[in-house]
């Protein structure tokens, strides 16, 4: 069974912009992720810490369906967590998915 959160409204996540939200996974524990949505209205939803120093992803940049961390520059994909060559390194990505004007989160990981 599918740990679905309504987790914020579409409209509050800017065009190329982020925001945080903290809840609670499976296993009770805070998770701080997060939130991206593109130019073309996608969202994304991963860890909100980079995985070379643990900078907050969501004060990045974000382009395509990339966020480059603020600290150092890693880029990291939106879509698989993974960091861009010649880097290495991957961050948690959680399913979203947007229905009646707000995303929800898939909370099973």
């Amino acid at each position: 069974m599918s740990n679905w959160v309504k987790i914020a409204a579409f409209a509050d996540i800017p065009p190329l912009g982020a925001r945080v939200v903290r809840t609670k996974n499976a296993d009770n524990s805070t998770l701080e992720i997060g939130l991206f949505r593109t130019e073309d209205d996608r969202i994304f939803a991963i860890n909100n810490r980079c995985p070379h120093k643990a900078g907050p992803l969501s004060q990045g940049i974000v382009y395509g369906d990339k966020v480059a961390c603020p600290l150092h520059g890693w880029k990291i994909s939106l879509v698989d967590g993974k960091a861009e060559e010649p880097d290495v390194g991957t961050t948690a990505c959680f399913e979203t998915r947007q229905e009646n004007g707000f995303v929800f989160l898939c909370l099973d990981k």
